[in-house]
């Protein structure tokens, strides 16, 4: 099977299937700061709003794994560049795969990057049920003798909202809106750095220093992160000059990892220990700020949706019968299965940070880490010097720590559900 949408696929920044966003015709390349505006909406997404629960999770030592992720990330990052250079038809992460480990390879990374992506919509169902509940508590609705509280009356609301952007079949409009995710994402950090240094939201507690017994899921939330390596080939292979992506690297990861450690210790200094998943649920609620942040929390994901779904839609539909093609129908309940499915995993598993953690350990890993060393010491390998080789088998030796973070987030997941 073919998979032609993958070359833009990735979990929070679903507006880069834009037709700008893949161009390799010369009048459409990027230019050096226009690939440092896609790499940023790349890089910095939902996940920041996380990295105060994850220093929560794993104590003010284990904020030193953020860097450490940023660091063997923006390595991994090269070494596909590297990966693209070596053949002239490689574009995607996907013929990286095959050409690293064949037909299967494709397939592999395929599935991986299309799981990512079904599980970000996950979260987004999540997260405005979340947010919405804190905004609007006592909300529900009766049906009969069914009531629906606040948290499964959103889940329901947002399913609704966003169906109607997934039969879309030009997704342009929402491509450009969604290309604010940075601005977005600015605003909110704003938001809590004004609660706590001009509001005086004040300091619970002083947090402790390593907690061993939740640094796994830590793990996987700053994992997470970094997971922009699935659009990182079609940005250096749309780029008007190739030879400055590194810098582009070197910028987008330095500002995302100041602001990712940032937000880590400005919300776990003002909210110790009830530091939740995100922490715009933390913040006092009857501040304007908190107001602004949890607003804008909620508006972006609705501009997301569809975008980040759609590439996996794409290749369902691919399975239509070439007779029926012409016809939308097949089409449109492929993507309204997907949306009711999302929302169904979403209430099953209402866990905003349990559930990136697992995505963080499980799938970014992979993406970001193992999969890049793998595919680089299989395609360049009769030109691998001996610290390179050396390098790549120590991190996918050390990301091994991915198992235990996906073996402790699967294992709260379920002590929460049992609860």
């Amino acid at each position: 099977m073919n998979f032609p949408f993958l070359a833009t696929a990735h979990t929070d920044k679903p507006w880069l299937m834009s037709p700008t966003a893949h161009a390799t015709h010369e009048n459409d390349q990027l230019s050096y700061k226009n690939a440092c505006h896609r790499s940023m909406n790349v890089l910095c997404g939902v996940g920041i709003l996380s990295t105060p629960y994850a220093a929560k999770e794993g104590g003010w030592l284990g904020l030193s794994i953020l860097l450490i992720f940023a660091v063997l990330s923006f390595y991994t990052g090269m070494l596909l560049c590297y990966c693209l250079d070596s053949e002239p038809e490689l574009e995607t992460y996907p013929d990286i795969g095959q050409a690293a480990f064949g037909t299967i390879g494709r397939i592999a990374v395929s599935i991986i990057l299309y799981a990512e992506l079904y599980a970000c919509c996950v979260e987004y169902i999540i997260l405005e049920s979340d947010n919405l509940s804190s905004l609007f508590p006592n909300a529900h609705l009766s049906l009969g003798g069914l009531v629906l509280n606040s948290h499964h009356l959103f889940a329901l609301l947002t399913t609704l909202a966003v169906l109607p952007t997934v039969w879309l079949r030009d997704l342009s409009v929402l491509s450009y809106i969604s290309a604010g995710g940075v601005l977005a994402s600015v605003l909110v950090v704003i938001c809590l750095f004004w609660v706590g240094l001009v509001d005086l939201a004040g300091i619970h507690s002083k947090g402790t220093v390593l907690n061993l017994g939740t640094l796994p899921v830590a793990i996987g939330l700053y994992g997470y992160c970094y997971s922009g390596h699935a659009v990182f080939p079609n940005i250096y292979t749309s780029m008007a000059q190739p030879n400055k992506f590194p810098m582009v690297l070197l910028a987008c990861f330095g500002i995302c990892t100041v602001m990712y450690a940032g937000v880590a210790v400005m919300g776990y200094t003002m909210f110790g220990e009830s530091t939740a998943s995100q922490f715009t649920l933390s913040m006092p609620q009857d501040l304007i700020a908190t107001k602004i942040a949890m607003w804008t929390t909620v508006v972006n994901p609705f501009t997301k949706y569809a975008l980040t779904i759609s590439p996996v839609a794409m290749s369902l539909e691919e399975l239509i019968p070439s007779t029926h093609l012409k016809s939308h129908v097949y089409a449109i309940c492929i993507r309204t299965a997907l949306v009711i499915s999302t929302s169904i995993v979403g209430l099953s598993i209402p866990f905003f940070g349990l559930v990136m953690s697992l995505i963080g350990s499980l799938l970014t890993m992979l993406i970001a880490l193992i999969l890049p060393c793998a595919c680089f010491l299989s395609i360049l390998r009769a030109k691998v010097t001996r610290v390179q080789a050396a390098l790549c088998i120590m991190i996918i030796t050390g990301v091994i720590s991915s198992v235990f973070g996906t073996y402790s987030a699967l294992c709260k997941i379920v002590e929460s559900l049992r609860s």
